[in-house]
This record gives structure tokens, sequence and C-alpha cells, in this order.
């Protein structure tokens, strides 16, 4: 019973309703006696009857309607006849059309009941009454369009998985030598990363049945509901297999289970333990697959991972330079390109960007350019979409007074010159003082390649630039006129000093070891833990985070008192342009006039491992 069915109720409907009221012209509740009838009828006062099973219904000359009954009358008939009236008479219907008729409206209204009540208890895919149900997306073989051409950036991701594909095509060839297809795969990344797109590509290139669902569908309120729709699902891939079955996000049901504290009755524990029997169950699930994703990997239950339910883990990482080539190029097919877009320089630019984050730049450069009435993208309008994400939209309309403009100047000034003089430091790429977001200026950097590891004096050259811009507001302006403009910089130095003796062992006095917090403390059936640390040892942790933030201040110091006049001119620049790019920054710090302002390249997307800063903020406002 579906809305086809209550639009034909409603269609028959409407016509039984206009079936009745037909002839209701001369219909009336009017009654008069018979003897007045025959009176109107000699006096020539009826025009019109109507004859309906021994009722006649009636108009006067003055059109008045009327109603009487009529005994046996055999002469009736010749009267109307001779006296001129229009006579018209109901048609004798069958005993079961008349049965029906008279019933109709009722089975209409049961019928209407009987829909929604359909619908309370879950039509096709449950309802109200049926919250066991599975909430599950099927997707028939053939409708799934995505194939491995639309993944780009994971190669090796994609090597892991493709066997998969081969199996539930032909899995005559894996049984002959005695192998099993791994019952379950479980894929991690950080999100953005491609985790669901690959497994709709693995559907699309297997051409199966794919079930999609969330975690999160399986928990309810009530106890027993998240277990009755696990069971569910797999009865219903069960009659599709071969297929897929894809859970998202699967920590918000599969996480560790806990002691018992909490009671015997834990939805969540119900639940994943009905997944962990439909995995590794009585039953066999040939031809079923399981594919789920998280970014926690750390927070599953261990029965969950154990080889027999999922088998295999495929990491999915950040793309490097290679596949964010490749991932834009997939994007870039969909929006109108004009001449001389550089994919190469665009990925080299954004570090740390996942495939969720290189769409977004795409569309972003795109609706730049739809907004400006032009028919093809620019690498103008890339980076400029690149700042705006990395750096928030320009505030043109924030008006600076000269006072916080020159500030601001002297700030990036400082940034800029200690970053291109002190060792193993990026490329500088464009310095601004135009307001971005909360930042009032900001000094790019752009890496010449993807770095894994840093090195001690890299790390160190970072501490010091960061320091750049707090140092030169000390030496233009003075100890008492410094500002707060430098708040995130010394956060994010001070984050950098203690990650550099807390957790990675590059003090030589604390020593390689390790004392940074535990993650992942406090979930379900882990308690929480914390590393104990001697008075003496925090002493001197806290001794040496501070002497590494002297000593690279002092050395950011030294420098701009060295290149003191390069400081004010590069502070003049950017008051009378704004915006410096590279070729202008080589300039000044060379002494040379300044060249014409060149279109920028990517600027330094954010760094997962929080290392390298994409770029230093200006004065921020508290």
């Amino acid at each position: 019973m579906n809305n086809k069915f209550l639009a034909a109720m409603v269609i028959i409907g409407v016509m039984f309703m206009a079936l009745m009221m037909s002839g209701t012209k001369v219909k009336s509740n009017a009654n008069i006696s018979y003897s007045e009838f025959l009176g109107k009828l000699t006096n020539h006062e009826v025009a019109e009857v109507f004859i309906d099973e021994g009722v006649i219904y009636g108009l006067t000359t003055s059109d008045k309607p009327f109603k009487t009954d009529t005994p046996n009358d055999p002469g009736l008939m010749g009267d109307l006849i001779e006296n001129n009236v229009k006579i018209t008479a109901a048609a004798k219907g069958s005993a079961v059309t008349r049965l029906l008729l008279s019933w109709f409206p009722i089975l209409l209204l049961i019928a209407v009941w009987l829909f929604f009540m359909k619908r309370m208890q879950g039509g096709s895919r449950g309802g109200a009454l049926k919250f066991g149900k599975s909430k599950s997306k099927t997707f028939k073989a053939g409708q799934v369009k995505v194939k491995f051409t639309d993944v780009a950036g994971i190669e090796e991701s994609k090597e892991e998985v493709s066997e998969i594909v081969d199996f539930l095509k032909n899995s005559e060839r894996f049984n002959k030598v005695g192998g099993r297809i791994p019952r379950g795969v479980l894929m991690v990344g950080s999100p953005g990363t491609g985790k669901t797109l690959l497994a709709k590509a693995i559907a699309g290139e297997a051409d199966v049945p794919f079930f999609s669902i969330s975690g999160s569908d399986f928990v309810e309120m009530f106890v027993g509901v998240g277990a009755s729709r696990v069971r569910d699902l797999f009865v219903e891939a069960k009659k599709a297999a071969p297929c897929i079955v894809f859970i998202d996000e699967i920590d918000a049901v599969g996480r560790k289970r806990g002691s018992g504290v909490g009671g015997g009755n834990d939805e969540r524990e119900q639940t994943l333990n009905q997944l962990l029997v439909e995995m590794d169950g009585f039953e066999g699930t040939e031809g079923i697959i399981v594919i789920a994703a998280t970014n926690r990997p750390d927070v599953l239950d261990n029965a969950l991972l154990r080889p027999g339910r999922f088998d295999r883990q495929v990491t999915i990482p950040l793309p490097d330079i290679r596949g964010r080539e490749q991932i834009l190029k997939v994007h870039m097919r969909k929006v109108a390109l004009g001449e001389a877009i550089d994919a190469v320089q665009i990925a080299r630019g954004t570090p740390g960007f996942s495939g969720a984050d290189l769409a977004n730049l795409v569309n972003e450069a795109a609706l730049l350019t739809a907004r400006a009435h032009r028919d093809e993208v620019t690498m103008d309008d890339f980076e400029f979409a690149k700042d705006k994400i990395l750096m928030g939209a320009e505030r043109r309309s924030m008006v600076l007074s000269d006072q916080e403009k020159r500030l601001t100047a002297y700030h990036e000034a400082g940034h800029t010159i200690v970053g291109l003089t002190v060792p193993e430091h990026d490329p500088v790429h464009k310095v601004s003082i135009i307001p971005r977001g909360r930042a009032l200026g900001v000094t790019m950097y752009l890496p010449e390649e993807d770095r894994l590891s840093y090195s001690k004096r890299r790390l160190e050259s970072q501490l010091a630039s960061l320091f750049g811009g707090r140092v030169a507001e000390e030496l233009i302006y003075g100890d008492d006129s410094v500002t707060t403009g430098a708040s995130n910089d010394i956060k994010r130095a001070t984050e950098l000093a203690t990650n550099m003796v807390k957790k990675w062992g590059l003090s030589a006095i604390v020593g390689p070891l390790s004392f940074a917090e535990e993650e992942g403390s406090g979930f379900l059936g882990q308690g929480y833990s914390e590393k104990s640390i001697a008075a003496s040892t925090a002493e001197s942790i806290d001794a040496e985070i501070k002497a590494l933030i002297q000593k690279n201040y002092a050395v950011s110091k030294k420098i701009l008192k060295k290149h003191i006049e390069t400081l004010h001119r590069m502070a003049a620049a950017l008051m009378e342009y704004e915006t410096l790019d590279k070729g202008q920054v080589l300039d000044i710090m060379a002494g040379r006039p300044l060249r014409p302002y060149d279109s920028p390249s990517t600027p330094q997307g954010p760094d997962d491992s929080g290392l390298s800063p994409a770029f230093f903020e200006g004065p921020v406002r508290p």
C-alpha cells in the first residue's frame, strides 16, 4: 500500500461524489403531499421532475424545488406527458452496485486508516513501530557510478582493496587455491581523505549491491534496537550477496566495552556484540564484505579488530604532493580552466590538504570566477581561494589607524627577515598587512617539498621566526610599547618548544625521554592514568622549555638588530603596497629597487604534523 494506492482511492471517491450529485438540480428537501403535487400538475405549475425509486423530485415553473412520495399511480406518467413536464428517471442498478455505493465512504476511511498504519509500522524500511529495521541506504548493482579513476592520490590504498573487486567478480579463482578474501576491511584515515569514496569505488568496480549506513544509525534510546538493526542489515545483505556493507564512523558503535560499571544492558555494547556475532557467528556470510571507516582506530574494541572480523586495516593518509596533483586534476575536470593553470604548483603549496580540502579549494575558485562574471578559472582565482581557506576572507572594510597599520607592517617585516635569515627555513612566499579573519596581517612561506621529519636546527629556526614580529615591535617601539599582537606566535612557539623537550627528546639535559601526556585515556574500559613525573624532572623540563624560548628569542633579536635598516625599508614598502611577493621581498633584502608585483603562487597549507607553521599571523585582536 503506497502513495499510488491512496491517489487511486481519492480519484474513485471524487467519481463517487460526482455520481451521487447527478440530478441534484431537481432534488430538494421541500416535502409536499402527493395531492398538492397533483394540484400543481393540473394547474400547469410543474416544469421538471426526477423520479428515483418512488420519490419524485421536481421544479415548479417558478424554479422552486419540491419533493413528494408517489403511490403506485399507473396514470401518473400519462398526466406528466399530457402537461408537457420534462421527465428524468434514475437508472436501476444491481444490488451489488447499490451496496458498494452505500458502503464506499466507510471503505474509503478504512483504506486511509490502513495506509497510515502501514506507514507508522515502517512501510518499506522501518517506521515508528519498527525501530528494529535497518536504516541503511541500499544501492542495487550498477547504481554506484564511482570508479577507481574517480579516486586519486591514494594509489597504495587502492592496490590493497583491488583484490576485493577481483574476488567479487571471480571468487572461484581464490577458492581454487584455498584463499579466503578478508571478511572485513577497516579504513583508517583523517577526515576528508576519501574513505567513503573508496568504498563506493569498490562497489562500482565490482558492480555489486552496496549497503551504506552510519554507526550512529544503530544506536537508539531503546535497549536492543541497535542489535535488531544489525541483524536486519545482515539479513538484507545475505539476500543480495555478493555485496558490500559499508559502515561509516564505526567508532560510534564499536568502542571498547566497559567493565560493567554502567550495567549489563548498555545499548552500545549489545549492538557491538551483535555485530561481532554477525561478522564471525555460527552462520556463514560468504559473499558479504564489510567495509568500515573511522578516524579513531584507537578507541575500537579489540574483538572487532581481530582477524576473522576485520582482517585488514587500510590506512588512507593525507596525500603527498603527487597525490594532491592527481586529486586537483580530478576536480578540475568539472570546471572551466583558463590557460597556464599549474596543478603541480598548487599541489606544492597545499601540504596537509585532504581530498575534501582540495575539492573545496577548486569549488571556491570556481565560485570566485562566477561572481566576477568571467568564463574561466585562473591561477589568481586559485591563489585567492587558498588565502581565503587558510586565513579567512579579506576584511578591507576594517579601517586601521596609521599607527596600527605601521605596527602591523613592522611585525610582519620582522617575521619575514628572520625567516629569510635563519638556516633550513621554508622560503618566503608573500607578506601582507591586509586584515584576514582575526589577523591584521600575515607572512606566508612556500615549502620546497613535503617533509616527514624535522631536524632540531629547523625547529629552532621556526622558533626564531615566530618571535620575529614581537622582537620587531620591541626594537621599534620599546619594551613598554609591545602589544598583544604576538599572542598567537607565543602560543605556537611554546607548544613547539614543549614538544621538542617532552615528546621528541631534543633536549640534552632532559634526554631522549618522553613525558608527553598519553592520548586516548578516559574512554570506555580504559580508565584514566596520568604519567607521574618527579618534581625535579618537572623543573628540568620547564627550565629547558624556557631556555629554548630565550635562546631563539635572542637569535631573532640579533638578526633584526643587524638588519634594522632592512626592517625599516620593508615596513615602509608594506605601508605603501600592502602586499609584497617573494621577488619584492628579495629586492628589499638586497637593497635593490622593487620590481612590479607578480601574481603570487600558492601559499603553504596547514601541516598535519603540527611542526611547520603554514603562515605567521600578524597582530591578533584579543
